[in-house]
């Protein structure tokens, strides 16, 4: 191992340890410079005090040309940037020769979001029964405990805005449904709380009376005690899972839009703004470390536009 792959370690252990970044960002940090140090080795590059600015823009150039989309290329461009900071923090170089480099312009696009109707018939579509549920647990009818899960994730990833990560990670007692309130742990291991609406709380209530315990029963391992959201075996519910049981409720409900976990994310914290709420507080909720982040929430429909204008103009009739 050179100096150069020596330092990338000691860069993913800080960003992992010492700033707590979540799994999944050391990963794809990882990814980034080994494709980055591996391009450097074939033009003979390999040792971190060789690399100039020059080297660093042709890697961009050469990212332009490979074809990957502008978002991918801002990623890895800020993953090679935080190392190159940390090797100047580490006195293993002298200056950051990566800060002036600026990723290429791409064309900036909206989140896929569904409108509030598309969303109710989405939640809609889970075929569960329509009965509230009831105090006397003898007394409620009877559902596929898989569809109760369904209904209840869906309803608690619309209500609460979480990441898919944040909804597989929920556990039992990180819900309660009594003060509609939820613990999310988000990326960095940084926990929030969130209000839950009536109509998730509903769902999970049902769901764990009398759907998460015939999933729990059918674990032949160490049962999921903690788990909210259980699979069929009984272990906890993947990431995938949740993509495919997004993906079959849209088929349900006919919507022919792009459909992934954080599409729902993405309606919560459009249909918040459009309500009226401040970008601030939509930060907080969905656990943006900047509000820049929130902020390509405030975009405006057409059609709200040329509403609001027809109803503010004092000339627009």
């Amino acid at each position: 191992m050179n100096d150069f792959e020596r330092m990338i370690r000691q860069f993913l252990a800080h960003i992992d340890v010492e700033r707590g970044l979540s799994k999944a960002t050391v990963s794809a940090y990882g990814a980034d410079l080994k494709k980055y140090r591996q391009w450097l080795a074939n033009r003979g590059i390999n040792d971190i005090t060789s690399v100039t600015t020059q080297d660093v823009e042709n890697y961009v150039a050469f990212l332009d040309e490979s074809g990957e989309s502008a978002r991918s290329k801002a990623r890895r461009l800020a993953s090679i940037h935080a190392f190159h900071r940390f090797a100047v923090d580490e006195h293993s170089v002298a200056d950051d020769v990566s800060a002036q480099v600026k990723a290429p312009k791409g064309a900036s696009t909206l989140p896929d979001v569904l409108a509030i109707d598309e969303v109710a018939r989405l939640l809609e579509a889970i075929p569960v029964s329509q009965n509230r549920a009831c105090d006397d647990a003898s007394l409620e009818v009877s559902d596929d405990p898989v569809m109760l899960r369904d209904k209840a994730l869906l309803e608690f990833m619309y209500a609460t805005g979480a990441r898919v990560s944040e909804a597989c990670g929920a556990n039992l007692d990180d819900v309660d449904t009594e003060s509609r309130i939820a613990r999310l742990m988000g990326k960095g291991s940084k926990q929030r709380l969130v209000p839950v609406g009536s109509y998730a709380c509903e769902a999970i209530s049902r769901y764990v009376r009398s759907g998460r315990p015939i999933l729990e029963s059918k674990s032949k391992g160490p049962q999921e005690r903690r788990a909210l959201f259980l699979n069929k075996r009984g272990r906890r519910l993947s990431r995938q899972s949740v993509w495919e049981i997004i993906r079959v409720a849209g088929e349900r409900a006919h919507i022919d839009k792009p459909l992934h976990p954080h599409t729902l994310r993405h309606s919560f914290a459009t249909h918040l703004i459009q309500g009226g709420a401040d970008v601030r507080t939509v930060q907080e909720l969905l656990g943006h470390a900047s509000v820049t982040t929130t902020q390509i929430y405030t975009h405006v429909s057409p059609e709200n536009l040329i509403e609001t204008y027809l109803t503010s103009h004092p000339r627009a009739r």
